[in-house]
């Protein structure tokens, strides 16, 4: 076998392999063996149809399948006569059988970037501390009773006002055309949750049952619902009814009713405390693994694989497209373009590339490896995660191709938790503030 290697970019590269003919020969000769016990042609016992007869009525298809296998059985073989660190699936440009006999194939393929690595320990890093503060207590106290609140009709005709909720039929227009997947019967609106855009919410306050009303809500390019983000869109609203929260009183009693475990309301604070807390350190500690790796991209500055790239922009797509799936729609129904989503996501994915190279050098550089307890560690987290037992978390990843990627992300989590062992951190204050709702503006949807 030949193998000689042309530069196309510094991190792309040209294979050009030559296949001698006498291995050639002996594929080929083994496919029309193997062929001549498989088909029935007339007038011959299968097994026994001479070559030249299968030549004329397999021999195109036989020819091309002796060539796919010819470059699959050759190729990882062909990189290591070279010495070249492929990192994607090569793109085949060409193969042909030459008039000698030989057989000829040239891949293109992209290689691991080589670079000096840059400073990962000591990275400094400001981080706030992590504290729960009775305002954030006294809120999730006061979002318990107003969720657990007993509804009630109101009186009369007074109209709908803030924490009250409403029952409405609502369709939506979009440039006059109806957006048949948007629009309800019997909606229930929670007025102030801020879960179907303050906007929206604002417009029903003041309005009775019975009342009909039409708005114009402008929707940000990043809302949630792909059908809605970006447009203006014209709702259509009738009030069918409007109710009205009776909350309890703050007392022992209220601590029972939301859990049986609670005594007191003292008992109820410290459990919500310590809830707080974990769910705090756990957003924290992501959060300072990303500063850590903005800091690591900021050292390492290098170009990356175009393919690889190009892969990575694949995957967040079919992510993508899987939760619009889960919504029962699709790229098209979502007016969303391909080419867009691939503008939009190259930059993330030329980042997590990079960043992944990073991660994986200094793996390399301090022999960081996973252990059989570090993946047990891992397949337990998934299972108390999703409610399933550690063996159906086993038997989930045998039976698909995301082993090696879950191996992956626990080799990288491991790297970082090394990394912000050696950081420089220095606590900040963390500032109290109120978390905004998920949706600033639009509408339910």
């Amino acid at each position: 076998m030949q193998v000689v290697v042309e530069d196309v970019s510094a991190l792309t590269k040209k294979l050009k392999v030559v296949l001698p003919a006498e291995l050639v020969a002996k594929k080929i000769g083994d496919a029309y063996q193997a062929l001549s016990g498989k088909v029935a042609i007339k007038g011959f016992r299968k097994g026994k149809v001479p070559q030249h007869i299968l030549e004329k009525t397999h021999g195109e298809q036989l020819k091309q399948d002796v060539a796919d296998k010819l470059v699959q059985d050759t190729y990882f073989d062909a990189l290591e006569q070279v010495k070249l660190d492929a990192v994607v699936h090569p793109e085949i440009k060409k193969h042909e059988y030459s008039e000698d006999g030989s057989f000829v194939y040239e891949a293109e393929v992209d290689v691991r970037p080589k670079f000096e690595l840059g400073q990962y320990k000591g990275l400094a890093i400001e981080h706030p501390e992590v504290a729960v503060s009775d305002v954030e207590i006294d809120r999730e106290i006061n979002q318990l009773r107003r969720d657990m609140a007993p509804l009630r009709t109101v009186a009369g005709d007074r109209p709908a006002q803030l924490d009250d909720v409403a029952i409405i039929d609502f369709q939506a227009f979009d440039s006059g055309k109806l957006i048949k997947q948007v629009g309800a019967v019997d909606y229930t609106v929670d007025l102030g949750a801020g879960r179907n855009g303050k906007e929206f919410e604002a417009r029903i306050i003041g309005m009775k049952k019975g009342d009909k009303d039409t708005m114009e809500v402008p929707f940000p390019p990043s809302f949630p619902n792909p059908l809605l983000a970006g447009k203006k869109v014209e709702f259509l609203i009738e009030v069918k009814d409007v109710k009205e929260r009776v909350p309890a009183a703050l007392d022992d009693e209220f601590a029972k009713d939301v859990n049986e475990e609670f005594q007191t309301v003292a008992d109820l604070k410290k459990s919500i405390s310590e809830r707080l807390l974990k769910q705090k350190k756990e957003a924290e500690e992501g959060d300072l693994s990303d500063k850590l790796m903005l800091k690591l991209l900021e050292n390492n500055t290098f170009e990356v694989p175009n393919r690889l790239v190009a892969y990575e922009v694949n995957e967040l797509i079919n992510q993508f497209e899987a939760k619009l799936k889960q919504q029962g729609m699709t790229l098209e129904l979502a007016g969303v373009k391909t080419d867009d989503l691939v503008k939009q996501y190259r930059e993330s994915a030329e980042r997590r590339v990079r960043g992944d190279f990073v991660l994986k050098a200094i793996a390399k550089q301090e022999s960081v490896t996973l252990s059989d307890e570090d993946i047990a560690q891992g397949f337990a987290r998934i299972a108390d995660e999703y409610g399933m037992t550690v063996d159906e978390v086993k038997k989930y990843f045998r039976k698909r191709e995301e082993l090696l990627p879950f191996m992956n992300e626990m080799l990288n989590e491991k790297i970082l938790k090394l990394l912000r062992e050696h950081a420089v951190i220095t606590p900040v204050p963390a500032a109290l503030v109120d978390t905004p709702s998920e949706t600033e503006s639009g509408a339910a949807a």
